[in-house]
């Protein structure tokens, strides 16, 4: 099983409208960049990812489950990206905020720091530990 980060800003879509499609999940689509596609191609059923809300808070706020992996995203006309479906897991006990991961030098490497743009990132299993601990403070 592989670790993710998946980037929404909560006006778009927050973690309670991911709450709120239940157990049938949601399609993850509208990625039109081309290292955010591939790493969404690179996904399996059963990944579980950050669900991070962008712009607005700064913070991730939950996890969420990939339930199908990826198929050809249906907000795009010319079929060229993907979208996967994921399930909402659970919300974080507490938000862990992009100022407190960067104050954290165990996670200066994440890609949400060093390419803060990109919006499907991979996240290795130790750094996904250090997040779930800072979220339980």
């Amino acid at each position: 099983m592989q670790h993710w980060l998946l980037k929404s800003e909560p006006d778009v879509w927050s973690i309670d409208q991911q709450i709120k499609a239940g157990s049938k999940g949601a399609n993850w689509d509208g990625v039109r960049n081309y290292q955010a596609a591939n790493n969404l191609k690179s996904m399996k059923r059963g990944d579980l990812c950050f669900f991070y809300h962008s712009n607005i808070g700064k913070e991730i706020v939950g996890i969420v489950e990939v339930i199908k992996t990826a198929f050809i995203d249906p907000t795009d006309k010319k079929k060229k990206f993907v979208a996967v479906k994921v399930r909402f897991k659970s919300k974080l006990p507490a938000p862990v905020t992009l100022e407190n991961i960067k104050k954290n030098k165990h996670l200066c490497h994440l890609a949400l720091i060093k390419q803060s743009r990109l919006s499907v990132m991979p996240v290795d299993y130790k750094s996904w530990k250090i997040i779930n601990n800072m979220s339980k403070i």
